[in-house]
């Protein structure tokens, strides 16, 4: 299972359209997980026009953007949970295996930095932005290949 994984997208002021760099990776996943900051629910059906769209709330999501705040989720096997704002990097790890304790995979957003880290026996991965870099050298998305239930591969990719 090829899944393409996104934060942060905050339309329309920083995503107008899906940009080109993003669309190229979206072509062929199985699934679009969207760590939230969507901020306009058009962009989700912009990303279901590629594939099935999984999201979850982020702080700049109005009431028009349905979504809740955490979901928890299969994939091909892998337990896989989702959250925009993790909370601060200081006992992250363990904050996040105490509020998701079935979990193997943490994927979140907020920061739009980029991160995939093992810790606390889970792996917690931020996509980063693709639209709004802040500090990152580069916009980035993430890309996962999962095989039954196993995360065979991880990856951020620089989109910008």
């Amino acid at each position: 299972m090829r899944v393409a994984v996104l934060s942060d997208t905050h339309a329309p002021r920083r995503w107008r359209s899906c940009p080109p760099r993003v669309a190229a990776h979206l072509r062929g996943a199985d699934l679009i997980l969207h760590a939230g900051d969507v901020c306009v629910p058009s962009v989700l059906d912009e990303l279901a026009v590629f594939a099935p769209v999984h999201v979850v709330k982020g702080n700049n999501d109005g009431p028009d953007v349905v979504a809740p705040e955490t979901l928890q989720l299969e994939l091909d096997g892998l337990r896989v949970a989702m959250i925009h704002d993790s909370g601060p990097a200081t006992g992250r790890a363990a904050r996040m295996r105490h509020r998701f304790p079935w979990a193997e995979l943490v994927v979140f957003g907020h920061s739009h930095i980029p991160m995939d880290l093992k810790a606390e026996g889970l792996r917690l991965f931020n996509p980063g932005s693709p639209t709004d870099r802040r500090r990152q050298p580069h916009g980035t998305m993430g890309l996962l290949l999962v095989e039954d239930g196993a995360l065979v591969e991880a990856r951020i990719v620089p989109v910008t």
